[in-house]
């Protein structure tokens, strides 16, 4: 097995995404993307920003013209927003020559993970437990459909999520090469 193209992370808010992507693009040697970011730089605003003005219809919008943008990168982790997977024409984008990771957690970790975030216009209400379990309910069912990989990220340390994850996308990177020849000369 080799790396794919590109590994795509999905999953919901405060799964990890950015996080892990940063970590597993460094242990892999790929470049790490994060779509928020990069919408966020090309419009000079920030989230919140984008979806007072234009909706979230319209930061979907984005969204999907710099997935179908990134969809033939090579050698990129990247990091989607939760909502993603909800338009269609989304998920041919995602999984185009990808291997598409769910990031998964539980409602308790979301809500400890996103509870101080200012950066999550969806969270921003008098209950964002409910919003979260609303999310999930609407969401888990597409990004289990659409992923290669789950793995599960609860209570788990974002190194070890990463090692798990180089684990099941390519046992043969970077890492387990130098710990093969370090191996070697230890028996040599």
């Amino acid at each position: 097995m080799s790396l794919p193209k590109r590994i795509v992370l999905v999953g919901p808010m405060g799964a990890g995404k950015s996080t892990i992507g940063r970590m597993l693009a460094r242990e892999v040697g790929y470049r790490f993307l994060d779509t928020d970011r990069i919408i966020e730089d090309r419009c000079g605003a920030n989230i919140p920003w984008i979806f007072d003005v234009e909706g979230e219809e319209g930061f979907r919008l984005r969204e999907t013209a710099m997935l179908a943008e990134l969809s033939d990168a090579a050698g990129i982790v990247l990091a989607t927003g939760g909502g993603a997977v909800m338009k269609p024409e989304n998920h041919e984008l995602l999984k185009h020559e990808a291997t598409v990771v769910y990031l998964k957690t539980s409602l308790e970790q979301q809500v400890e993970r996103t509870r101080r975030d200012r950066n999550r216009p969806l969270l921003q209400n008098d209950d964002p437990e409910a919003v979260l379990r609303h999310l999930f309910a609407l969401r888990d069912p597409i990004y289990t459909q659409l992923a290669d990989v789950i793995m599960y990220t609860d209570r788990k340390s974002p190194r070890l999520v990463v090692r798990q994850l180089v684990n099941r996308v390519d046992p043969k990177t970077p890492r387990h090469r130098r710990q093969v020849r370090k191996e070697g000369r230890n028996h040599a």
